[in-house]
């Protein structure tokens, strides 16, 4: 599917089309998932929402890097180990599933587009593969934003688990994420 333009000229450039009802539904606090298959064992998922906030507020939030423990609830340590042109990041995540809990770290280099774009790639880490884009584009007196993470766990997981996995957890952090970033601006508009 290729990025198409909505109301307002906004592009979302993570290949999840907008049309008008799906823009609705999204500016009536909808998280939109589109799921695609990445490899045998993994998954790739595209997550859209939008945010009551400016873009220059989400986007001083979202590159907050170690307050993503308050965004997802599995992600125990994020930590920023190398400013510059490209950041290097560490996270670490745990997750629990039926009969253990499931550990997993990994480094990541950080590419900023100011105010646009985070682009996330595994230097190393607890995965066969990782990748994660966000995107911000103005959306009325808002922000939307697209996610889209592909990743192959280093366990054999046939894909289609992980993609329902993807398809249920993202949208319940993703409304998270929202309520996280939406506080201040709720906390200040009460002085």
């Amino acid at each position: 599917m290729s990025a198409s333009h909505i109301s307002n000229s906004i592009i979302v450039g993570s290949d999840m089309a907008l049309s008008r009802d799906k823009q609705r539904l999204l500016m009536q606090g909808e998280i939109l998932v589109e799921t695609q298959s990445h490899t045998a064992w993994g998954g790739a998922v595209t997550a859209c929402m939008y945010l009551p906030l400016v873009r220059s507020q989400v986007w001083q939030q979202l590159t907050d890097y170690p307050r993503w423990v308050q965004y997802f609830p599995d992600i125990t340590k994020s930590e920023v180990l190398h400013r510059g042109e490209v950041k290097r990041l560490y996270q670490a995540a745990q997750k629990a599933f039926l009969f253990f809990t499931a550990q997993v770290e990994i480094y990541l280099n950080v590419v900023e587009v100011i105010g646009q774009q985070i682009q996330f790639r595994m230097e190393k880490g607890t995965f066969l593969d990782f990748t994660a884009n966000i995107e911000l584009h103005d959306c009325g007196n808002g922000t939307m934003l697209a996610y889209k993470v592909q990743a192959t766990p280093n366990i054999p997981i046939p894909s289609i688990f992980v993609q329902q996995a993807m398809n249920l957890e993202l949208p319940a952090n993703m409304r998270r994420m929202r309520q996280v970033l939406c506080k201040p601006a709720i906390g200040s508009e009460k002085r």
